[in-house]
C-alpha cells in the first residue's frame, strides 16, 4: 500500500480512503466487516463516515457498526484514521443538526459513543453553515482537541473562500485550522479546479474526493445500464447528457487495457493535491478492484486524452475565464 501524508500534517494515510456509506443501507453489517478486515490486511487505514450515514435518521446506523467492529478488537481501532462528520439532521428538535458550538458538542460526544472510540482523528464539517461565526465553531473544536476528543478539523463542500476564511481565523487564534476537505471530484465534475484545489494547495490541506466515478457514470456504465444506481431515472438523464463522452471514454480505457473504474481512480491519484479519494465499496469485489488503480500510472498522452474526453473548467481561476 502506498502512504501519504494528509495535507500539511504529519499524519500518514493510505492512497484510497475507505468509504463507509453503504455500510447498513446497501451492505449487511457482516459484509461491512469483512470489507473492513480485508481493508486492514491491504494496509488501507484511512475510514471515512458521518453521523448521518446509515437512512436512519438520527441513528447513526453506519457510525455503530464500525464501532461494533472496532470493539472486536485485535487492534482494529489503533490501526484505522478514523475520519466522520458533524452537520446533518440527527434529530428534529434545534440544536441537532448544523455547527452551533451546542451542536458541535453533542454530534461529538453521540458520535464516540457510537463509533465506541475515545476520540475521532479528522471531525469534518460536512457542509459550510453561514449563520454560525467562524469563532464560535472554532471556539467548540478547540474544546475538544484540547479534551483528546478530536485530533484533526476537516471540511467537506466548502468553496475556495470558505477553506481561505476559516483558515485565515483559526491562525488569529493559534489553532491549526483545517487540514482536509472533501469535495466532489471526478473527471466529469471538475469545477473544483477553479477555486478549491488552488486554496487546498495554498493552505496545505489534504484534498479527498467524493462520487470518484461519478456515481458510476465513470465506472463502465455503458455495461452495467440495468444495475443498481446505474438504473435511476437521474442518472439515466446524466448519461444521455454525456453519452458520446462516456462511450469515447469506455472506449479509450478499452484502448488502455483498464477498466473504466480504475482509470478514473488513477487519474484522481495523479494530482499531487489529493491525498486519497474515497472508493466506497457496496461488494468485496468492488473493493478488491479497486484496489488495483494504485497500480496504473498515466503517462501524459493518456492524461491529455482524458482531458480531450474530459475537459475541465481551464485551470485555476481567473486564468481559466480571464485573462
Amino acid at each position: 500500500m502506498e502512504y501519504t501524508f494528509l495535507g500539511r500534517t504529519g499524519l500518514k494515510v493510505a492512497r484510497v480512503c475507505l468509504g463507509t456509506m453503504n455500510f447498513g443501507p446497501e451492505t449487511t453489517e457482516e459484509d461491512s466487516y469483512a470489507i473492513m478486515d480485508r481493508a486492514l490486511d491491504e494496509g488501507v487505514n484511512f475510514f471515512d463516515t458521518a453521523n448521518v450515514y446509515g437512512r436512519k435518521k438520527g441513528e447513526g446506523v453506519t457510525e455503530q457498526i464500525i464501532g461494533r467492529w472496532f470493539a472486536q478488537g485485535d487492534g482494529r481501532r489503533e490501526k484505522v484514521v478514523l475520519a466522520t462528520k458533524v452537520y446533518g439532521d440527527m434529530g428534529d428538535w434545534p440544536n441537532e443538526s448544523r455547527l452551533s458550538a451546542l451542536s458541535i458538542k453533542r454530534a461529538c460526544e453521540a458520535s464516540l459513543k457510537r463509533l465506541q472510540t475515545d476520540h475521532i482523528d479528522i471531525y469534518q464539517m460536512h457542509h459550510i453553515y453561514r449563520q454560525a461565526p467562524w469563532e464560535e465553531i472554532w471556539q467548540a473544536m478547540e474544546q475538544l482537541v484540547h479534551e483528546g476528543k478530536v485530533l484533526y478539523v476537516g471540511s467537506s463542500n466548502f468553496a475556495g473562500w470558505h477553506i481561505a476564511k476559516a483558515n485565515e481565523v483559526a491562525k488569529s487564534r493559534n489553532f491549526l485550522g483545517l487540514v482536509s476537505e472533501q469535495s466532489l471530484y471526478n473527471l466529469a465534475d471538475r469545477m473544483i479546479e477553479l477555486e478549491v484545489i488552488p486554496a487546498c494547495e495554498d493552505y496545505g490541506l489534504g484534498l479527498i474526493p467524493w462520487s470518484p466515478l461519478a456515481g458510476g457514470l465513470l465506472g463502465g456504465i455503458l455495461g452495467k445500464i440495468e444495475e443498481g444506481r446505474r438504473a435511476s431515472e437521474g442518472m439515466q438523464k446524466r448519461l444521455e447528457k454525456v453519452r458520446p463522452q462516456v462511450e469515447a471514454y469506455e472506449a479509450f480505457c478499452k484502448e488502455l487495457g483498464e477498466s473504466p473504474a480504475d482509470v478514473a481512480l488513477a487519474w484522481l491519484l495523479h494530482n499531487p493535491v489529493v491525498t486519497a479519494p474515497i472508493i466506497g465499496p457496496r461488494t468485496m469485489e468492488q473493493f478488491e478492484g479497486n484496489l488495483h488503480s494504485l497500480e496504473i500510472k498515466l503517462d501524459e498522452a493518456a492524461l491529455a486524452k482524458l482531458d480531450e474526453i474530459w475537459p475541465g473548467p481551464g485551470g485555476a481561476a481567473p486564468e481559466a475565464y480571464a485573462w
